[in-house]
């Protein structure tokens, strides 16, 4: 069982920071050359839809995956390894909770006011949270990787 928990968390994690990194590297740098308009609109319709039913999956299965391994490899070889990838995956939560939703819900409140206000009030703080995030969820996927092995 241990196995098959193993793999689901390589999964989800692995999924997880593939969106992320995707979003670092190709969503944002091309957010960032539109107008204040565009740029606060794009992101408002991206956080309403980034939170459905399989986001969710993955995202709660990238720090729920890796908990029963953990529990049944104890005093295994991946042990630590599969401990350091799960502090590492609920870091990066907690970076997504308390850092990037956040930044989201006030964004998404703005709506109808000053773009350019709210982009600047959004755009290098989402960033820098985005960025330690998806730092922290690549490694933790490496982790898991070589735990698995």
């Amino acid at each position: 069982m241990a196995s098959l928990f193993l793999t689901l968390a390589l999964i989800a994690t692995g999924l997880y920071a593939g969106f992320l990194l995707t979003f670092l590297i190709a969503v944002m740098p091309g957010l960032a050359a539109l107008s204040d308009e565009d740029f606060t609109t794009a992101m408002r319709r991206f956080n309403e839809k980034v939170p459905g039913p399989v986001f969710l999956v993955i995202f709660l299965g990238a720090v729920a995956f890796p908990v029963v391994p953990i529990l049944t490899e104890t005093g295994e070889r991946g042990w630590p390894l599969l401990t350091l990838a799960l502090a590492c995956a609920v870091v990066s939560h907690l970076v997504t909770i308390a850092g990037n939703i956040p930044l989201n819900k006030a964004l998404a409140d703005s709506e109808g006011g000053d773009d350019t206000a709210a982009r600047a009030a959004f755009e290098a703080r989402w960033n820098a949270h985005h960025y330690f995030r998806t730092a922290l969820s690549l490694l933790a996927f490496v982790l898991l990787a070589v735990a698995a092995t």
